[in-house]
């Protein structure tokens, strides 16, 4: 499946606006697409709006009538499919419910891949093709337009919407539709195993005797190297800001579906269950879920509490 017109000419329904989603439509905008934007925060959609020289899309249902291409940018599936399909499922006056047949949707959430692939199937009955693409890198990144983008999906679908991933990072095809969403579990499971491991290891060294900044340079010259030690210890960790711009919550939820993912394969899944269990029990003991700001990063809060017991 095929849109009739070049994306360019499409108008883009831009769902989600927080702290990944800004930036991200901004990219689209500046590289000459037509916007139409929605998000739960009204005034937040309305000033974007402004900035970009966008439309606001009062309704979700009016977001699909006048889009041809759709991209939600949400914190999970579920809240993707209440998005496209409504509050009763049904898709009556929803973004489903209202995109034309040749539309596509572009789901850029850390969606669960299973339910993407039973949300392609709904969609495709109504004759609209679905992509998922996740993304990876925060929102620095999101704002420099150098995002990993791990595309699923039909390859002539994908093929057609090279161009609106571009301005937001490089794409990289991982396979068929949720393919996608499945590596971008398992790499959010492996980089939260590292995080959780350079923190411990920094904490482990304080304790013998070592400085902090000490341990974070060692690791950076040596085997130990990984992103978290690279980017996240010196400056969100060892500086107590814990302000990297992706949630706790979010990471404990991307690390439950990699667990689901490696179940699905029927592969031992012993460290997986491990550090599941670990960012569970923080999520719990710090509030993650009452507290959507709470940073990923404040793992090291949770370890730090585990030290006073």
């Amino acid at each position: 499946m095929t849109p009739a017109n070049p994306i360019p000419n499409y108008t883009i329904g831009f769902v989600g606006l927080g702290n990944m989603g800004r930036p991200m439509s901004s990219r689209l905008a500046g590289a000459g697409h037509r916007l139409m934007l929605f998000d739960i925060d009204a005034a937040r959609a309305s000033a974007l709006a402004t900035e970009l020289n966008a439309r606001r899309a009062p309704t979700l249902a009016e977001l699909g009538a006048a889009s041809q291409v759709v991209i939600t940018m949400l914190p999970d599936g579920q809240t993707v499919r209440r998005v496209l399909f409504g509050e009763r499922d049904d898709g009556t006056q929803s973004i489903a419910g209202a995109l034309a047949s040749g539309a596509i949707v572009i789901d850029m959430s850390s969606s669960s891949p299973v339910g993407t692939r039973e949300l392609g199937a709904r969609l495709a009955d109504r004759g609209i093709a679905l992509v998922d693409a996740p993304v990876s890198g925060g929102v620095r990144r999101a704002v420099d337009g150098s995002l990993a983008i791990m595309v699923g999906g039909d390859p002539q679908v994908i093929e057609c919407v090279q161009p609106l991933l571009a301005p937001m990072g490089r794409p990289m095809i991982a396979g068929g539709l949720g393919a996608g969403h499945a590596i971008k579990a398992l790499n959010n499971y492996v980089s939260a195993a590292g995080l959780l491991a350079a923190c411990e290891a920094v904490r482990a060294g304080v304790r013998f005797g070592l400085e902090p900044n000490t341990i974070v340079d060692i690791l950076n010259a040596s085997t130990g190297v990984n992103n978290s030690t690279q980017n996240k210890l010196k400056p969100f960790v060892l500086s107590g800001t814990y302000a990297d711009g992706f949630g706790l919550a979010l990471m404990a939820k991307d690390l439950r579906t990699a667990l689901e993912v490696a179940d699905a394969t029927g592969m031992p899944t012993a460290l997986v269950e491990t550090v599941v269990r670990v960012w569970n029990d923080a999520e719990k003991k710090l509030g993650a879920q009452s507290n959507p700001a709470l940073n990923h990063t404040a793992i090291d809060l949770y370890l730090a509490a585990l030290e006073r017991r």
